[in-house]
């Protein structure tokens, strides 16, 4: 069987399979664009159950595109929390900016494209999806699927390309976005990265690989790795915060911190030398946070005190908050989230 008449012969067993196996998810419910772009952009780099009521909570207060044009950065990067790439969130607003003065959805996945941070993959699921398109959408699932069923030992940047163009046949029309749908499903249930579940495949009979060889693993570069203390600085009435005003998480919430480890007496002579003369400084705790290319190893000290830290040159930037606006209206992303505990 030739590799154009073995995609297209997918269709019929994949489409009976997800029938009766598909998942019942939040963004099933409704496929129009926005919702159906809402929940793709949720699910990058984050898994299913995490994002399940992330969804459900972002599309409650930002039901339209308009709605999410709109909505104050603050309040849109309090919504994305948990989720991490915020930088997605951002991109997803730029996109509904451009979506509202244009007054209508993009029905194309070349046209879906040209939107801020929207990839080939998001663009091909939108309109497949929501349009009925025959636009692949072509992500790591994906990719693990049909590099199986098809024998292709490539790496899976050549293949990811290639599958894009080689798909388009394959689509059923009138079930285009069900399509889409079930090779996701079967990556995600069946076709797993280690310990296939072949025996339940519903297209284990013309697949080449039946084991989890392929596709071929690429070595992973080494994360970098930096050490970062953190200060957590607080009175009785809150937390002193700032803006992260580069590298990774720029322009979020974060407590003040430097990127060294520096010991109980050193963290003292830091503040000392930075101008605070009333302070009490206790080590809190320490934790590892894990970003795809850098790994931080963080300690933090809480730094009690009465003076207005803001009011020194070496805090300038930061912001007084009351404990309550801190942890229900300020974005702070997981990386430094694990220190509210401690206010």
């Amino acid at each position: 069987m030739e590799r154009t008449e073995k995609l297209c012969a997918l269709s019929a067993p994949l489409l009976a399979w997800y029938d009766k196996n598909k998942r019942d998810l939040p963004w099933r419910i409704d496929n129009s664009p926005y919702r159906v772009w809402v929940s793709e952009v949720m699910l990058q780099q984050t898994r299913v159950e995490a994002a399940k009521e992330h969804y459900i909570r972002f599309l409650r207060e930002l039901p339209t595109v308009s709605a999410l044009a709109s909505c104050p950065e603050d309040k849109l990067l309090k919504l994305w929390e948990g989720l991490g790439y915020y930088s997605r969130a951002k991109n997803m607003q730029k996109a509904a900016r451009e979506i509202a003065a244009r007054g209508r959805f993009p029905d194309t996945a070349e046209e879906l494209e040209k939107l801020p941070g929207v990839g080939k993959y998001t663009a091909g699921a939108v309109a497949s999806i929501s349009f009925g398109k025959p636009s692949p959408a072509v992500d790591g699932n994906v990719v693990r699927v049909l590099s199986r069923i098809l024998g292709d030992a490539e790496p899976q940047e050549i293949l990811r390309g290639r599958y894009f163009a080689e798909l388009v046949p394959a689509y059923p029309q009138g079930r285009c976005g069900d399509f889409t749908q079930s090779l996701m499903e079967l990556g995600a249930l069946i076709c797993l990265p280690a310990s296939p579940k072949c025996l339940l495949c519903p297209v284990c009979g013309i697949c080449e690989t039946k084991s989890d060889a392929l596709p071929a693993k690429k070595e992973k570069p080494a994360r970098k790795e930096t050490d970062m203390t953190v200060f957590v600085f607080k009175n009785e009435g809150g937390i002193w915060l700032k803006k992260r005003d580069s590298g990774v998480l720029s322009g979020l919430t974060e407590f003040y911190n430097k990127e060294e480890k520096l010991s109980a007496a050193q963290a003292e002579r830091f503040l000392c030398g930075a101008g605070l003369q009333n302070v009490t400084l206790k080590r809190a705790g320490t934790h590892k946070h894990v970003f795809t290319h850098l790994v931080w190893h963080m300690t933090a000290y809480i730094a009690e005190t009465d003076e207005d830290v803001a009011a020194l040159p070496s805090f300038s930037s930061m912001r007084f908050y009351a404990k309550k606006e801190a942890e229900e209206s300020v974005s702070i992303p997981s990386a430094f989230r694990w220190c509210l505990k401690y206010i």
